[in-house]
Formats: structure tokens, C-alpha cells, sequence
């Protein structure tokens, strides 16, 4: 065959002439992506800047009265004192306060140390008398430097607490517990790798029944992962990323690295089987699978980029990080994967698993797929009532999904710094999230700007069951930004924090300052923000879905010049991400399964995770469907029916897709165990939908619909004849003897 008849034949032809350069010039990126990244770093989005909705027009007032100055940029932490026995008032209590105050005093960037004896609007000593806060103030230009700083004063602090055993002394704070949280993550994360990779490599060996051979796709995907990375530096250089994004990357790269390894290796050793030689075989693999990977990983990028519309920048980077590590794995995929197999040739098959030929011979009598292939062909309307029904009745819980952004009731109580802060709530309830309203005048001290500012913190003392505290306000040194908080009664993600923002957003911060002229006002704080950025969210997810539907049907429609095939594609990919969306609402906003998995139900789903699942799905399912509808097209082409199609190509596929699919769900099972319940909402809903979409779509609603529209597949109007044809995959014909 030709195997240079379409761009990814040619690419594997010149990197098999080629097999020096391709090799050390993929390793030479890899290193050089990973150093420059390291030396860069990767700079983040401005937390200040990330707002939406009225929070972001909050931020802006502020930004007139308290510009932005990383250099004098802080967080407030505080220590929580607290004794069984001893009052506050108590010598000794008295004490190890003023003895973690003189510690922290002598940290650097710790400043603006407050005692809970000095007078305040908002009580630092609860009302037993058995606890008290100390607050201070750390400097700290960014996040990182934030986690990197708080070091010295949880020392002192520890070293504090070592000098007065009859008392506790904790840290907490935004600091304190993004600090906790992250190392949490990082041992989580070390645990899903470390088990992630050696099941990926076990089911590579069952699939190949050689070492070497299971050993190539993990290498290539853990280089793609380790290029993306340090390509983050440069893309962030751009554009500001938010965080998460190695999470992402690392959960994408692996399940596509090897995914797209694992359809060229298996089509490279059909070729050889055939009676090919080495490099023949690999060409052949080049021009067919080779062709699945390109389009599948464009479509993938695709897909991705319609995170884009969502107008938030933490979707805008996970978009980012996902585009660059499966670009990066298709073109490790098409590049030093041919050359590492036309140089190792049939050494590949080294490290053979004892018993694999037997394993393989009693695998195919049994003929799981082939089986069911048949009986879903044969009845073809009863398999689309059956599992189709079965999807729909799965996906039924989702019309009753609630979303929240999660805030520290999605966070391990494991974790010493988020059991602290439960503990202040508890005891400081005017220590809780704030309502803050900035206002902003020619002069906020004088006149009717002055009048609204006392009139609205006036008003809130009216609601005693929403506001826990008298309302304050500090005042910029320019006199034009008045920043007015109140202390609101709630978590600041519950229901009465809710009710507390809004109350103050629709109602008392309007009556106050709407009618006066010369002033702008705008309310945030940690509950306003989560309300903009779900409403924002829901506002944006028209765009983020259509174009995620539009392009992957229009890249289906280019490659298999059909207007059928990407409709079914597009019904297909809904049911499985709407099956998965039905059962997380099953388990995490009604806690079914709550012992099982280790957590307990907030009562919602992440407001992030519905759109993120909805694009990496719809993307990543195209790899199978792709992969799949690839081998049939194969088949019509060289002549055959639909049905004889459809029943070899789905035969012939059905092994690497289902090891493809294990995979993919073995490494989001992986992130289902970690302790973060963001984390295990995205590992649950990612492996229930791949292995929904490797089982009840592609083995039994694709045949079966297929099946029933014949020749219609195929179908494309006349007025879209000017469509380019796209080189298909050629069929693995025997070499002569």
C-alpha cells in the first residue's frame, strides 16, 4: 500500500528514515520544554483580576482607593488560643498570648499583629472565655510566595505552643489552609500516580503480552506530560494562568498518551502479523492509525478550546493545559513513536508474559465482543430500546442538579488547619466571611456619600439573624473608596450566607447609595464571588456547548464526508455525558455511596465540573468513535456493505478500545480516591462516562444504529460535494509470501 497517501503516512515515513533525529530530537524538546518552563515558572492570573459580575466591578472601586502594590500586598492569619480549663483573663493564658505575639512579632513579612485584648468592633474572645485570636498580617506579592512565606510563622507559632502545654495554639487562615490543602493534594496526588502507573502498565502488558511493548506508551505519555508542564511557562507568559492546571494536565496527558499509542503500536503489530516487514508495517500504521490519532487529537484541541467561552480564567487555563498536552502527545504519537518501533523493530516483543499465547487463544473463544457484536446486529431495535433507555433512566437524576462553588465544606476534615477554622467559626461567629460593599465618591468622609455610608450600616443592624456584627468601614487615604464590611452569619457558601449577600445586593446596599449622585457602589466578598462566577457560568455554558457541538461536527463532516455520522456522534456523546451527570447527582449531591467512596455530601456538584466534563468528554470520546468509525470507513471503502463494515470494524476494534477504555478509567478512578471532593466528583464522573462510552455506546448503540441506517451513514447532500476527501485508512492486505 502506499502509506504515504495521507500527512500522518508521510510523517511516519520520513521519522522511519529519520529514526536518530526523531528519537533524540523528541527527548531534546522534552528536556529543553521541561528547563525553560523550570526557569520561567509559571505565572498566575492575578487573584484581584479574576473576579466577574458585580464582584469584578467591586474590585475595580477598590482598586481606586487601595491600588494594587505586590510589594505591599497581605493575607490575614490568625492563631487560635484555646484552653478547657483556663480563661483568657488568666496569667498563664495571658502568656502564651503575648508569647506568640513576640514571636510572630520578630518574623519578617508579619506585620499589623493584633492582641485579643485590645479593643475592636468584633470581639476576639469568645463568649465561655476559653478562647482567643490573635490576628496578623502577611505580605506576600502572590500565591506562591504566600505558601512559601507562612512557614516562619507557623514555626513560631509551634514553637509558641511547645512553652505552654496546658493550651492549644493553632494557625489558620487562607494561608494556613491553602498551604494545608496543597501538601493534602501532593501526597493524594503521589498515590493516585503511584498506583495509576503501574495498572496502566498492567493492562498494557495483558493487552501486548510483552513488557516492552506495554512499557513505550506509559514512557511517551509521562514525556508529554513532563514537555506540557514546562510549556505552561511560556503559554502563561501570554496569558496569566489560575491554578489546577497540573492536575488537569497530568489526568489528560496520561489517558491520551497512552490511548494514542495503544492504536498504533496494536495496528503496527496487525501489519507485522500479516506477513510485513518491520518498517512496511509501521508505514502502514502510520497512514491509517496514524490518521485516527491526527484527527482524533484535533478534534480533542478542538473541543478544548471551547473552554475559551466560558469567561472565566480558570477554564481559559484548564483549556490552555489540556490543548498543549494532547497536541504534544499526537505529535509524540506521530513522531518517535515510529522511530522507536522501526529501531527496536521485533524487539518489542521482549519481556514476553508466560502464558499470554494461551491467554490470548482462550480470550478468542471466548469472543466476548464478537458475541455480543452479533447479537446487537441481529436485534438491532431491541439493543437501542435497552440501552437507551438504560442511558436516559441514568441521566434522569441530572434535571435536578445543583451547583455551588465549593469553598471549605468540600475540604477533608483530615486536614488539622480546615478542622481549626471550623472551630473558630464555631466560636467567633463575627469572625465569619464578610459581606463587603465598596463605595466610591469625590470625597466618601463628607456630604451625601457620608449620609449612605451611615445609612446602610444602619440598616443592617436591623437583621440580627443574618448579620452577626456591628458594620464597619475603613476609608483610602484619597478619600474616594469607602470599603464597608459586614459580618455575615453562615459558612459563606451555605443558605443564609446566600440570603445574608443578598439581601444587602438586591435590597439594603441599593436603598442606601442607588439615589445618590456622584456615587458608584458594588458588593463582593467571598460568597458575592461565588454567586457571580455560577451565574457567569450559566451564562457562558450556550456558548462553551455549541461551540464544542458545532466544531466537532464540523470536523467529523470534513472527515468522513457524511452528515449522519457526526449527528449520531454529537446524540451519542450527549447520552454518555448525561448519564454521567445522572449518576454524580446520585452520589454526591443525594450521598448515595457516601461510606464507599469517603466523603460526605455537600449537597451539591461542583459548579465547574458540569461544563469541564461536558468539553474533556466530548473530546475525548471522539478518540474512540474516531478510532472506530476510521475502520469501518475502511471497509465501505474497499466495498463491503454497512453491515459487513460495521461487524468487522467494531470485531477488529473492539480489544484495543476496551484496554484503551480501562486504561482511561483506571487512571479517573485514581483521582475518585483522593480527599478533595472536587477532585473525586471529576474522577467518578470522568471514568463512569468512558466506561459508559466504551461499553453501551460504541459496543452497542453505534453498531446497532448503524445497523438500521444502512447506507444513510454515509450520506452527504449534493450541495456538499466541495468538501475535501480525506485520505481514509487503507486495509492491512498479507505481504506476498
Amino acid at each position: 500500500m502506499n502509506s504515504k497517501s495521507n500527512l500522518a503516512g508521510r510523517i511516519g515515513q520520513w521519522s522511519i528514515r529519520h529514526r536518530k533525529a526523531a528519537i533524540l530530537g523528541w527527548f531534546a524538546m522534552v528536556i529543553a520544554a521541561f528547563m525553560i518552563g523550570n526557569g520561567m515558572g509559571v505565572k498566575e492570573a492575578d487573584s484581584a483580576h479574576q473576579g466577574v459580575g458585580e464582584s469584578a466591578r467591586a474590585a475595580e472601586i477598590y482598586e481606586h482607593g487601595w491600588p494594587v502594590d505586590k510589594d505591599k500586598q497581605s493575607v490575614t492569619e490568625q492563631v487560635l488560643v484555646e484552653s478547657k480549663s483556663l480563661d483568657a483573663h488568666d496569667p498563664e493564658f495571658k502568656s502564651a498570648v503575648h508569647d506568640v505575639m513576640h514571636r510572630l512579632d520578630a518574623v519578617k513579612y508579619v506585620q499589623e499583629i493584633e492582641s485579643p485584648y485590645a479593643q475592636h468592633e468584633n470581639v476576639r474572645i469568645s463568649k465561655d472565655s476559653h478562647a482567643a485570636l490573635v490576628t496578623y498580617q502577611l505580605l506576600a506579592a502572590d500565591r506562591n510566595e504566600m505558601l512559601a512565606r507562612i512557614d516562619k510563622p507557623q514555626a513560631a507559632i509551634a514553637t509558641a505552643a511547645k512553652g505552654h502545654s496546658a493550651l492549644s495554639l493553632r494557625p489558620v487562615g487562607d494561608a494556613s489552609i491553602e498551604k494545608a490543602v496543597d501538601e493534602k493534594d501532593t501526597k493524594d496526588f503521589a498515590k493516585a500516580e503511584v498506583t495509576s502507573v503501574p495498572l496502566t502498565l498492567l493492562i498494557l502488558l495483558l493487552t501486548f503480552g510483552a513488557a516492552f511493548a506495554a512499557g513505550v506508551p506509559v514512557i511517551l505519555a509521562l514525556t508529554a506530560v513532563l514537555a506540557a508542564m514546562g510549556l505552561m511557562g511560556p503559554a502563561s507568559a501570554i496569558q496569566p494562568v489560575a491554578g489546577g492546571f497540573e492536575s488537569v494536565i497530568l489526568l489528560i496527558g496520561l489517558a491520551v498518551g497512552v490511548d494514542y499509542s495503544l492504536f498504533y503500536i496494536r495496528r503496527a503489530r496487525e501489519a507485522r502479523a500479516a506477513g510485513h516487514d518491520n518498517d512496511t508495517a509501521i508505514g502502514i500504521a502510520a497512514s491509517t492509525s496514524g490518521r485516527a490519532v491526527l484527527v482524533s487529537g484535533l478534534t480533542v484541541m478542538v473541543s478544548m478550546a471551547g473552554m475559551y467561552f466560558a469567561g472565566i480564567s480558570m477554564f481559559a487555563s484548564f483549556a490552555t493545559a489540556t490543548i498543549i498536552v494532547v497536541a504534544v502527545a499526537m505529535i509524540g504519537s506521530l513522531t518517535v513513536l515510529p522511530a522507536l518501533l522501526s529501531k527496536f523493530g521485533d524487539k518489542i516483543e521482549k519481556g514476553r508474559l508466560p502464558g499470554y499465547g494461551f491467554m490470548r487463544r482462550r480470550a478468542q473463544k471466548l469472543a466476548f465482543w464478537s458475541r455480543v457484536t452479533d447479537r446487537v446486529l441481529r436485534r438491532p431495535k431491541l439493543s437501542v430500546a435497552i440501552a437507551g433507555s438504560v442511558l436516559v433512566a441514568m441521566a434522569v437524576p441530572a434535571l435536578s442538579m445543583h451547583t455551588a462553588l465549593s469553598g471549605t465544606e468540600s475540604m477533608s476534615r483530615s486536614i488539622e488547619a480546615v478542622r481549626t477554622w471550623d472551630r473558630v467559626q464555631a466560636l467567633f461567629p463575627a469572625q465569619t466571611l464578610p459581606v463587603m460593599v465598596a463605595v466610591q465618591a469625590d470625597d466618601v468622609t463628607k456630604g451625601s456619600a457620608a449620609a449612605a455610608i451611615k445609612k446602610f450600616e444602619q440598616s443592617t443592624a436591623k437583621y440580627q439573624s443574618l448579620y452577626t456584627g456591628r458594620a464597619t468601614h475603613d476609608v483610602s487615604d484619597n478619600k474616594q473608596v469607602a470599603s464597608v464590611l459586614v459580618p455575615a452569619a453562615g459558612d459563606g457558601t451555605d443558605d443564609i450566607s446566600q440570603q445574608a449577600m443578598k439581601k444587602i445586593r438586591s435590597d439594603l446596599a441599593p436603598a442606601a447609595f442607588e439615589d445618590v449622585n456622584g456615587v458608584a457602589f458594588a458588593t463582593s466578598g467571598t460568597t458575592a464571588a461565588i454567586d457571580d462566577f455560577n451565574q457567569s457560568l450559566k451564562s457562558h455554558m450556550p456558548y462553551v456547548f455549541g461551540f464544542v457541538v458545532i466544531a466537532a461536527f464540523l470536523v467529523l463532516l470534513v472527515t468522513f464526508r457524511s452528515l449522519v455520522i457526526p449527528i449520531k456522534a454529537i446524540v451519542l456523546n450527549v447520552l454518555s455525558v448525561g448519564a454521567a451527570y445522572g449518576l454524580l447527582v446520585a452520589v454526591f449531591q443525594r450521598g448515595w455511596g457516601e461510606s464507599l467512596l469517603g466523603f460526605h455530601s455537600t449537597g451539591a456538584i461542583s459548579a465547574w465540573l458540569p461544563p469541564f466534563l461536558f468539553v474533556i468528554l466530548f473530546g475525548l470520546s471522539m478518540d474512540y468513535h474516531v478510532f472506530i468509525l476510521s475502520r469501518i470507513k475502511e471497509g465501505v471503502d474497499d466495498g463491503m456493505s454497512t453491515d459487513e463494515a460495521v461487524s468487522r470494524g467494531i470485531k477488529r476494534t473492539a480489544g484495543v478500545v476496551t484496554s484503551a477504555a480501562l486504561i482511561m478509567v483506571g487512571v479517573f478512578s485514581m483521582f475518585g480516591t483522593l480527599s478533595s471532593i472536587d477532585m473525586k466528583q471529576m474522577g467518578v464522573g470522568l471514568a463512569v462516562a468512558v466506561l459508559l462510552d466504551a461499553t453501551l455506546i460504541r459496543g452497542v448503540l453505534l453498531p446497532a444504529s448503524m445497523k438500521l441506517l444502512g447506507s444513510w451513514n454515509w450520506w452527504l447532500p449534493k450541495r456538499l460535494d466541495f468538501l475535501p476527501q480525506v485520505s481514509g485508512e487503507a486495509e492491512v492486505v498479507p505481504a506476498a509470501a
